[in-house]
């Protein structure tokens, strides 16, 4: 096993000398993908929490930090602290209301998505950032790291960077106080709180750094994107699109956002570019396949289902 990993590693790691441009635009987008999964994987994976409004908070990261360039020539290396700790604090009030007067479960996931569509109201009518005309971002295919300009290669090692600090920080956090509370709130919440596990802050605080992660991953694509329309960038399909990869991957693992997003969105582009225009909605129809397949034959995601496999194949 470990060699397969030092094989893939290396496969990943040379890919932009052997993979046209094409290849290497659908694994930014896997790689994005996967990111975004691990942070959205903090707060449901391991602290039982279901948001599907996570478009806010990489829709921020994105129009501040594309709009701060563009306005005062701001790199988005020296706005990224701030914006972080913005969206992390939004989050965190959020899930501050949310918790506040008990609203639990599908209400929870309700609210995350209200504020989403908040979101894309507040940036549809917003002149400064461009409003229902979208915002543009100059060509530069000239490489530059501090302005984040650049060819694909430069973004594809970004974009590789932020899987692997994902993984680091997803594992970090799972051995953590916070990480081991939230995995208690996960299992049983009562429980946790009879032992005197504070839930109600440990899950604001989660929402926080999720929330301040995901914007992380929306400077990024921002800068790689370079156009940003709001009724895209918040739009309800879009936070779904960026948990498919986890749900298919397995939630609550390590290597599930990351082998999930590799596989759906990688075929999900197949499908789409044999496809062309032919079929409308064909990427979402795959998804919703896939979804399917997942609830009825492997429930709790690829990964989980392949440790059991491994298992079983031991025992026997």
């Amino acid at each position: 096993m470990k060699t397969l990993y030092a094989i893939l590693a290396l496969l990943f790691l040379t890919a932009p000398y052997y993979c046209d441009a094409y290849a290497l635009s659908v694994l930014i987008l896997a790689f994005y993908t996967a990111y975004v999964g691990q942070t959205w994987n903090l707060l449901l994976g391991y602290a039982g929490q279901l948001s599907f409004g996570h478009a806010l908070y990489a829709g921020i990261g994105s129009y501040l930090a594309a709009g701060l360039f563009l306005q005062f020539g701001w790199s988005p290396w020296l706005t990224m602290p701030l914006i972080i700790l913005l969206t992390g604090l939004l989050g965190a009030a959020i899930g501050f209301l949310g918790f506040r007067f008990g609203v639990q479960g599908v209400y929870f996931t309700l609210l995350t998505i209200a504020f989403a569509e908040c979101g894309r109201i507040i940036f549809d009518h917003w002149p400064l950032f461009g409003g229902t005309a979208g915002l543009f971002l100059p060509i530069n295919h000239m490489p530059n790291f501090w302005y984040l300009r650049g060819n694909l290669t430069l973004f594809y090692y970004l974009f590789l960077s932020l899987v692997v600090a994902g993984f680091a920080i997803s594992w970090m956090f799972l051995n953590t106080r916070l990480g081991y509370f939230s995995q208690a709130i996960r299992e049983n919440e009562q429980a946790a709180q009879a032992l005197g596990i504070s839930t109600f802050w440990i899950k604001v605080k989660v929402m926080g750094l999720s929330a301040s992660l995901t914007s992380l991953g929306g400077i990024f694509y921002a800068f790689y994107q370079n156009t940003l329309f709001p009724d895209q960038t918040f739009a309800l399909s879009r936070s779904i699109e960026l948990t498919m990869g986890t749900i298919i991957g397995g939630v609550g693992t390590l290597l599930g956002p990351i082998i999930g997003s590799l596989i759906l969105v990688p075929l999900g582009e197949l499908i789409h570019y044999i496809a062309g225009e032919e079929i409308v909605g064909i990427k979402h129809m795959f998804y919703g396949f896939c979804l399917l397949g997942i609830i009825l034959y492997l429930p709790k995601g690829i990964i989980p289902a392949f440790k059991s496999w491994q298992k079983k194949r031991i025992k026997d």
